[in-house]
C-alpha cells in the first residue's frame, strides 16, 4: 500500500517553481548578509516518517545541506531513497525549504519554514507542500506543528503535531523522545498517533550513531498498512559539517 494517496490531482508546480526560486533569491541575497553553509549525511536501516517506514523497512542514504543568513532566514534541501507502491515508480524524495530561526527570548526560540516534497520520475503526482513551526525551549523540549491543504499529495488538510524533549546523560551520550498525532480526517477519514525513543551516541565529531525504536497505533496500521505502521526499530549512522 502506498504511504501516498493514489488520487491524481492537478500538478502544484506553481508552488514548486516558488519554492526553487526562493532558494535561488536568498542564495542572492547572502551576498549582503553573511551566511553559514552547513551539511549533513547520514545511513539508516530504515527511513522511518512521522512513525511510518517510507522505504518498506529497506536501508535508504540520506543527504542535506542548508544555507544560513546572519538574520536567520535559511534554505535547504535534503534527500533520501524511497520505496512506496509499484504503480507509483517513487524512488526518491526530495525536500526544498524556506525559513526562519531566532531567539524569542534567551531560552525560546521559534522555526517557521515551508517546506516541499517532491517524488522525481513517478507515474502520480505525488509533490505536496507543507507549512511548519516549532518553538523550543531551552534547547531541550519542543513543540512542533505542520499543516497543509495537500496533505501526503491529496487535496485535502492534515495537521501534524508533535511535543519531545532531549535529555543529555553525559557529554558523549544523550536520550531523545518524542509523540505526534497526524490528524488526516479529510484525508483518509481518520487519523492516527505515534511515538518514538531514541539514544544517541557522538562516536567521534562529526559521526553519530542513533538507535530509535517506533511505535504507531491502531489506526496507523488501518490507514498504511502492517506493512509500513507498526513497531520498528532503526539503526542511523549520521554526521554533520
Amino acid at each position: 500500500m502506498s504511504m501516498r494517496p493514489l488520487r491524481l490531482r492537478e500538478a502544484s508546480l506553481p508552488l514548486s517553481f516558488a519554492v526553487c526560486g526562493g532558494l535561488s533569491l536568498l542564495a542572492l541575497g547572502a551576498r549582503a548578509d553573511a551566511a553559514t553553509l552547513t551539511g549533513n549525511a547520514a545511513l539508516t536501516t530504515d527511513y522511518v516518517w512521522r512513525g511510518s517506514t517510507q522505504t518498506q523497512g529497506d536501508p535508504a542514504a540520506q543527504a542535506g545541506f542548508k544555507l544560513a543568513s546572519d538574520s536567520g532566514f535559511y534554505a535547504s534541501v535534503w534527500g533520501s531513497n524511497v520505496e512506496f507502491a509499484p504503480d507509483t515508480h517513487a524512488s526518491s524524495e526530495l525536500d526544498l525549504s524556506l525559513g526562519w530561526t531566532g531567539k524569542l527570548a534567551p531560552d525560546w526560540a521559534l522555526d517557521l519554514n515551508v517546506l516541499h516534497y517532491r517524488y522525481p520520475a513517478t507515474t502520480r503526482d505525488l509533490n505536496w507542500t507543507e507549512l511548519n513551526g516549532s518553538l523550543t525551549y531551552a534547547d531541550r523540549y519542543w513543540l512542533a506543528l505542520g499543516y497543509s491543504n495537500e496533505a501526503l499529495g491529496s487535496r485535502d488538510g492534515g495537521l501534524y503535531t508533535q511535543i519531545g524533549a532531549r535529555y543529555p546523560i553525559n557529554p558523549r551520550l544523550r536520550v531523545e523522545a518524542a509523540a505526534g498525532y497526524y490528524r488526516l480526517q479529510q484525508v483518509y477519514g481518520d487519523s492516527y498517533a505515534h511515538a518514538q525513543l531514541s539514544s544517541v551516541w557522538a562516536i567521534k565529531a562529526p559521526l553519530e550513531l542513533r538507535l530509535t525504536a517506533h511505535a504507531t497505533d491502531s489506526a496507523a496500521e488501518r490507514i498504511f498498512g502492517d506493512d509500513y505502521a507498526g513497531d520498528r526499530i532503526e539503526a542511523a549512522l549520521q554526521a554533520s559539517f
